[in-house]
């Protein structure tokens, strides 16, 4: 049923978005059995002409008790990454390291910024893209040489939607004009 539903919507990856904190793993037996799952779950998309992707936040970066990282169980065989890469940030991670590793794995990046320290408060700290303090000029040209097929704009709680719009969309512009 949900694979139709998908086809039904012109959907052709889908994508998981998030893991309520309640029901992340807390070692990496756990995130091990989770990425298992997800691989299992690719396959039967797979099977019906769908992609699969998870969907980071910050938490996926955190490193666990033993030195692994739950991104690295989560994206098991066959599971695609959609990149949130001011989530990385957010997180004290390097996205450039990320993205490079995983650059054959990438179904989509999203293209999201971090306001500086104590700013955009009303905006829980995120910021129109290439108004940050996430270093687009490189995270793009890696994003762009990546098998990633969508760069997405994002911002998680804009005070004015059109600005956030027009801003983010002129800086991706200037971008893409830079990298072609």
């Amino acid at each position: 049923m949900w694979s139709s539903l998908c086809r039904t919507l012109g959907i052709e990856t889908a994508v998981i978005p998030y893991l309520l904190p309640d029901a992340r793993p807390t070692d990496e037996a756990g995130w091990r059995e989770l990425g298992a799952r997800l691989s299992e779950l690719s396959a039967e998309c797979a099977d019906a002409g769908l992609r699969l992707a998870w969907h980071n936040h910050d938490f996926e970066f955190v490193a666990l008790p033993e030195g692994s990282f739950p991104i690295e169980h989560v994206l098991a065989d066959g599971v695609l990454w959609e990149a949130d890469l001011a989530w990385i940030v957010r997180a004290g991670a390097n996205p450039a390291e990320w993205l490079e590793r995983y650059a054959s794995r990438l179904a989509s990046v999203h293209v999201k910024d971090v306001a500086p320290d104590g700013e955009n408060l009303d905006e829980d700290g995120w910021a129109d893209v290439g108004t940050g303090i996430v270093d687009w000029d490189a995270l793009w040209r890696i994003s762009a040489g990546s098998s990633a097929t969508l760069m997405i704009a994002e911002h998680d709680k804009p005070s004015d939607f059109a600005r956030f719009a027009r801003v983010s969309a002129d800086k991706m512009r200037e971008l893409s004009a830079a990298n072609a």
